[in-house]
């Protein structure tokens, strides 16, 4: 099924069932990633999550919702989430019952600064009509999460 001419995603082979978990989301965002035809590159780059601000896009545009488009909505947030676990020292973690409810979402990211993300959230965020503000890419960018440096004190 394509959306807005942009992107080919078949839903065969969808990795598990139900509700994510952490420990599926690396396998989730490789097994999307393998299905994606597009035609710049998908990867686990900060620049590469362009594609996943333009594949959001042209489900909005081809008329989605997030029901319909469940499946790759959740494929292009592990994306969204491996890159800031590859490149940052993220860690898939299980949100606790008052940040699923607030965030909608069970999974998420847990920076080295302790500063938890909602990649997937992000994603919903965007295809619900969110600007620039709303990027996956730029989400990433200002996610950098390093722990910080302690200054041992001047003597």
């Amino acid at each position: 099924m394509g959306w807005g001419g942009v992107v080919r995603v078949e839903r065969r082979g969808e990795v598990g069932g139900g509700i994510p978990r952490p420990r599926e989301m690396r396998a989730r965002a490789t097994g999307f990633v393998g299905r994606v035809a597009v035609g710049g590159r998908l990867d686990y780059s900060p620049a590469g999550l362009r594609i996943v601000d333009l594949l959001v896009d042209g489900l909005r545009k081809g008329g989605a919702d997030h029901e319909g488009a469940r499946g790759p909505l959740l494929g292009l947030g592990a994306c969204v989430g491996e890159v800031l676990v590859r490149r940052a020292g993220a860690v898939w973690l299980d949100f606790d019952a008052d940040r699923r409810a607030h965030s909608g979402q069970p999974v998420g990211v847990r920076m080295p600064d302790g500063r938890v993300r909602n990649p997937l959230g992000r994603v919903h965020n965007r295809l619900a009509g969110g600007g620039p503000e709303e990027s996956p890419h730029t989400f990433c960018l200002t996610s950098h999460g390093r722990a910080r440096r302690v200054r041992p004190a001047v003597r």
